[in-house]
């Protein structure tokens, strides 16, 4: 070895031990054997079964927190901090759920071996959990996460349900991800609600023009209104899988509805129609094997990572205290 490779050999060794920790190599099993004989994944999964035999709505409201987390910083739980300022308080969050459940398991894990078992990784170990449960298949998780320590509304720029499927697939594409996985994964929408608020316009006034979205079912606007009425004081909520006996299912319902004209919100109706999506949503509509895709699609979301400090929380509501 010549000196300038012993050289740069033993300053990138010296970096090592000062840098501050940003990411981790991600591996299924990461934990087994780091809290003696206890699954971690065991004591998670057993969080999520309970609250799922109650409120099998859950199921979404998992893989919507795990999407808006990883969407943002990267899949580091930011979205789980507390403060005046933070990823909670941005308008696409004010609606997600699911935060006591995290707590929860994180309160498990931490009563068995405290500070071991990251608040990221407990994100998607429920979503995976929560998935297997609706019947939509297990998938191999990896775990190996660090928390965030940085939460800022200001960071949250995720797409919106009124884009079209070009400028959706840029936001996608900014995170590595193809035109492929992106409708993929907007497939967990099988399982997901939406407020009147947010679709209200292709009920009554689609585009300014006093009249329905002509690309809905007519029969699905007129079954609509009632539950979304143009003078209503409370936001209803509707399943965006009209078909009423899955929508409960993580199955490929979802694109069979869509192909039907049947989309709630804009963006999944585009999907149906679009040349950059329609044909992709017509081979799905009819697959067999929307789990494993599906499956494969949320490990690639939980890939994305921070390039920030992080750290292993003892609460997944604050950063850690300084001895």
């Amino acid at each position: 070895m010549s000196t300038g490779s012993r050289l740069a050999l033993a300053l990138a060794l010296v970096l090592s031990t000062i840098a501050p920790p940003c990411s981790a190599a991600l591996r299924a099993g990461f934990y087994k054997g780091k809290c003696g004989l206890v699954d971690v994944e065991s004591v998670v999964a057993t969080i999520v079964a309970s609250r799922f035999s109650k409120d099998p709505s859950i199921v979404a409201a998992l893989l919507r927190l795990q999407f808006h987390d990883c969407f943002v910083n990267g899949c580091d739980a930011s979205i789980l901090l507390d403060g005046s300022s933070s990823e909670k308080t941005a308008g696409p969050n004010l609606s997600v759920r699911g935060y006591d459940l995290i707590d929860a398991a994180k309160a498990a894990v931490e009563a068995i071996c405290p500070r071991v078992v990251s608040c990221a990784d407990i994100i998607v170990m429920a979503t995976r959990d929560a998935v297997a449960l609706a019947k939509g298949g297990r998938y191999s998780v990896q775990t190996g996460r660090l928390d965030g320590k940085i939460s800022l509304a200001q960071n949250v720029n995720l797409p919106g349900p009124s884009m079209t499927v070009s400028q959706a697939a840029s936001a996608f594409a900014r995170k590595g991800f193809t035109i492929s996985d992106m409708v993929i994964l907007l497939g967990g929408h099988t399982v997901g609600i939406t407020h009147c608020s947010l679709f209200q316009d292709r009920l009554y006034n689609f585009n300014g023009l006093g009249k329905p979205d002509p690309t809905m079912d007519p029969k699905l606007v007129a079954a609509l209104r009632p539950r979304c009425p143009q003078t209503a004081t409370i936001d209803n909520t509707v399943n965006l899988d009209q078909n009423s006996s899955s929508a409960l299912v993580v199955d490929n319902s979802f694109y069979k509805q869509i192909v039907a004209r049947r989309g709630i919100l804009q963006i999944d109706q585009e999907l149906a129609l679009d040349r950059l999506s329609k044909s992709l949503v017509a081979t799905l509509a009819n697959a067999t094997n929307f789990s494993a895709r599906f499956g494969l699609a949320m490990v690639k979301l939980g890939a994305l990572q921070s390039r920030l400090p992080g750290e292993i929380r003892s609460s997944c509501r604050a950063i850690n205290k300084r001895s």
